[in-house]
């Protein structure tokens, strides 16, 4: 059994993954599955207030579970997959943990084939929030991935820079990270 059928197998059983992504490690878990999710929050002792972001593999996952309008899928074209998680209106498909009660969700299409095999095998998303405790260093290295897991898929060291997070909805960046440039200008100009 390949990493990959490993950690598909993993999270089919609510397990906890760490996988990598184009920015840091990713905690992946069934962003479906109430249970998995919970196992995400006590991992990091993260506030169950705050929303978690899911990682998608394609735009047909992403439309899937949020509400996209043309203007959103204009930037998504763009800019994913890549270093970017947009906040755009859930569909009542996600758990209302996933997205602290407020009706939206942060979602991310990685530009890390790894990441993207999981994600299209396992055939749903799965949880994107930083492998690390609540606060924590951003996850950068294997060692810096301090959180319990079930399954570690080790991709080395990574670029290190959080995503640039993007509310679609107001169009506005919540936190700047990679690409933050280009995304301020694409907005400006819509």
């Amino acid at each position: 059994m390949d990493i990959i059928d490993r950690a598909v197998s993993v999270l089919m059983h609510d397990g906890l993954i760490i996988y990598p992504t184009d920015t840091l490690y990713g905690l992946g878990a069934d962003a479906f599955s109430d249970e998995a999710i919970e196992k995400v929050y006590e991992a990091k002792k993260r506030d169950l207030a705050k929303p978690i972001s899911i990682a998608v593999s394609d735009f047909e996952m992403l439309a899937a579970v949020s509400h996209v309008d043309r203007s959103m899928e204009e930037f998504i074209e763009k800019f994913l997959p890549g270093p970017v998680t947009v906040i755009i209106p859930a569909r009542k498909t996600i758990p209302d943990i996933l997205t602290g009660g407020a009706g939206m969700i942060g979602i991310r299409i990685p530009a890390h084939g790894v990441a993207l095999q999981i994600i299209e095998r396992f055939d749903a998303p799965i949880t994107a929030t930083s492998a690390n405790l609540s606060g924590g260093k951003d996850p950068q290295t294997p060692e810096e991935c301090t959180v319990p897991r079930d399954l570690f898929i080790d991709g080395g060291r990574l670029s290190g820079t959080p995503s640039t997070v993007v509310d679609l909805v107001r169009k506005s960046i919540i936190r700047r990270g990679t690409d933050a440039d280009a995304i301020e200008e694409f907005l400006k100009s819509r």
